[in-house]
């Protein structure tokens, strides 16, 4: 099936309100631009130099998610034309946004990411970690870099109920913090979850934002 008609169907699958991050990652500008034909705005990358160079050959008007494990030392390069950020792991690098946001007077959604998954490969704050870290109030000096809300990724196993489970336990955390740290602060919003797999499981759980690539695009171009 052509990418159009893929975004088609899947649109068919998510509610109004659940924002669909098309996942670009290692594929072609023709490919994101056969999705932007289909109204599709908001795409999803994972490396610095791949967002770098889509950036400045696609429409100004794409929102650009960063999804990837990112590290401090890309954080300059991506925040002029980066909208949100899923994988906020750490103080240090929620700090360092915040310095290079405040540079430019660019605010800049960053999702904390949780590691729900039972597999050691997969980054993120555990709750507990998480739960420290938003009780020492730093992250309350950023003027820039806003906690827009939580992401997280369900175990890569066949057991439905395993990663239904998962995501519940996301939603669970989400209305956790909601409650104790951001009851009043509208931007506090999105449950960045579910991929192509299981994303029907994620919605059915909360989520507010699917990150879908190889439904849209299939395969890695390169």
């Amino acid at each position: 099936m052509a990418i159009s008609d893929n975004i088609q169907t899947i649109r068919q699958n998510i509610p109004d309100g659940v924002k669909l991050v098309a996942v670009s990652k290692y594929h072609g500008i023709e490919a994101i631009r056969e999705a932007y034909n289909e109204k599709q705005r908001i795409f999803g990358e994972s490396r610095m130099q791949e967002i770098s160079q889509k950036h400045s050959l696609l429409p100004n008007d794409i929102e650009w998610h960063f999804i990837g494990h990112l590290q401090t030392n890309k954080v300059k390069a991506i925040i002029p034309y980066t909208h949100t950020i899923h994988s906020v792991d750490s103080w240090k690098l929620l700090s360092e946004i915040e310095k290079q946001a405040s540079a430019i007077n660019k605010r800049v959604c960053c999702l904390l990411e949780i590691h729900i998954a039972k597999e050691d490969s997969k980054y993120g704050f555990t709750f507990d970690s998480c739960r420290k870290f938003l009780s020492e109030l730093s992250w309350q000096e950023c003027k820039w870099a806003y906690i827009g809300g939580l992401m997280g990724m369900a175990s890569n196993i066949e057991d439905e109920n395993q990663i239904r489970n998962e995501f519940k336990s996301l939603k669970t955390f989400f209305d956790e913090l909601k409650d104790k740290y951001f009851a009043t602060d509208k931007n506090f919003c999105e449950i960045s979850m579910g991929m192509s797999d299981d994303y029907n499981i994620a919605i059915e759980e909360g989520s507010t934002m699917v990150r879908i690539g190889s439904s849209i695009f299939g395969p890695h171009e390169y």
